[in-house]
């Protein structure tokens, strides 16, 4: 337990700022995931193309906010530019 009361104050501000960067992890991981899934399940060009631009942007939103680190924003982009320009639905 601190002993000051800054001490108190930065062990609470830890814990928000804690919770916050969970919650934003967690969104992207859940972006990032549906992507791969719709790839996954043979889904159609257009739905893979609207999955990517969400992740995109996610991926731009955290790293410019320093959540992810950018160039660890940039090589997730890479990897699903890549992914996005290789799928090709086949029909099942």
């Amino acid at each position: 337990m601190p002993l000051h009361k800054s001490a108190e104050k930065r062990l609470r501000q830890a814990a928000r700022r804690n919770e916050r960067n969970r919650a934003r992890k967690k969104e992207l991981k859940g972006v990032l995931k549906n992507m791969q899934k719709l790839i996954d399940a043979n889904a159609a060009k257009s739905e893979v193309e609207a999955a990517y631009k969400a992740a995109v942007q996610k991926l731009d939103r955290l790293g410019v906010k320093r959540y992810i680190h950018p160039n660890k924003a940039s090589r997730k982009k890479a990897q699903l530019t890549k992914a996005l320009n290789n799928y090709t639905p086949t029909a099942s």
